[in-house]
């Protein structure tokens, strides 16, 4: 599929009404370490950041 405007607008509707967002700021450098390890266990630097965030939730539910 071809990008147009409306395309990448349909998206962003999209993605502010199904998604939250949060900003997590790290170190100048880190973001792309952080990215390429992600790449290196198959996922990407949002899935990674998710799944870190949910197995910690659930470790700490077992508590």
């Amino acid at each position: 599929m071809a990008y147009t405007k409306a395309s990448n607008k349909a998206v962003q509707k999209y993605s502010a009404k199904t998604y939250d967002q949060i900003k997590v700021l790290v170190k100048k450098g880190e973001r792309e370490e952080i990215k390429n390890y992600a790449e290196s266990q198959g996922m990407s630097l949002n899935g990674y950041i998710n799944k870190l965030i949910k197995d910690d939730m659930k470790t700490a539910d077992k508590e």
